[in-house]
């Protein structure tokens, strides 16, 4: 089954989505109105607010929608969606807070379990990411909600994803904010197999991001994250060439299961 026609959508919410949330982010005056969800995260008026945009658009498509802050259907139910959405409205809200700028719109739709489809933008950074299963990856830069180009269009003005690899040795990139043990383990792992190893660090989905672009060449996650969180992203690296396992590095994540927490994972090039 072809979904490449519900791309456009999905990069039309994410965009306008973005709007909503710089409109709050740029605003001297604006108050967050930071709330605490039941483990603690935090939820602001952009969260919300992005997550009305993004709900409204889907709600076009045949397809269920799983979002980070709508109320999630019983397993008994969900178990039944062959296809769906799996969305974050506003990913990094802790970035968002902090005003550091790495925050995202993640927009992916779940076929049997596997991502096929994913837009991930950027809104600070004018940035959008988006691939499906038919036509790959691709990067494109200065685009807002303002600017509305066809598909075609914008595969025409965006880079194909991966990039020319621009550095030497292993490039991993891990989180600002949950630097473990077992990253640090891992890392070492790799430092005694001989090769240099430059460490970055980022936020939100951008990590996924920036191992399908090609700037870093593996993200080992050894810390929480939910399906909405990496959905978008999977289906990014998956069309441009990268895998997305558990950390045995042979099985894939799989969407929409009983438990919506991911086990640890590893992002990287295939070998």
């Amino acid at each position: 089954m072809n979904f490449f026609n519900y791309l456009y959508i999905a990069i039309r919410a994410a965009l306008d989505a973005g709007k909503s949330i710089m409109d709050i982010y740029t605003d001297p005056e604006a108050d967050f109105e930071i709330e605490r969800k039941a483990d603690n995260s935090p939820l602001t008026r952009a969260d919300r607010a992005a997550n009305r945009l993004i709900v409204a658009a889907l709600s076009v498509t045949p397809f269920p929608i799983l979002s980070e802050e709508e109320k999630h259907a019983p397993y008994e139910e969900r178990e039944k969606w062959t296809t769906l959405w799996v969305v974050d409205p506003l990913d990094g809200t802790k970035e968002f807070i902090k005003r550091n700028g790495e925050f995202t719109v993640n927009i992916a739709l779940v076929h049997q379990g596997s991502p096929v489809l994913g837009v991930i933008y950027v809104p600070v950074r004018k940035e959008l990411y988006f691939a499906a299963d038919s036509i790959g990856a691709y990067k494109l830069e200065n685009i807002d909600s303002d600017y509305q180009p066809s598909i075609d269009e914008m595969k025409s003005k965006a880079m194909r994803l991966p990039m020319a690899k621009g550095h030497q040795g292993v490039v991993v990139v891990a989180s600002r904010s949950h630097q473990s043990e077992e990253t640090t383990y891992y890392i070492d792992t790799l430092r005694k197999k001989g090769q240099p190893v430059t460490l970055i660090s980022s936020g939100s989905s951008l990590k996924i991001c920036l191992v399908a672009e090609g700037t870093a060449d593996v993200y080992p996650r050894f810390a929480p994250t939910m399906e909405w969180d990496t959905a978008a992203g999977h289906a990014i690296a998956k069309a441009s060439g990268c895998q997305v396992f558990h950390i045995d590095e042979k099985t894939p994540l799989v969407y929409n299961k009983k438990d919506l927490l991911n086990p640890w994972f590893v992002v990287k090039h295939e070998s």
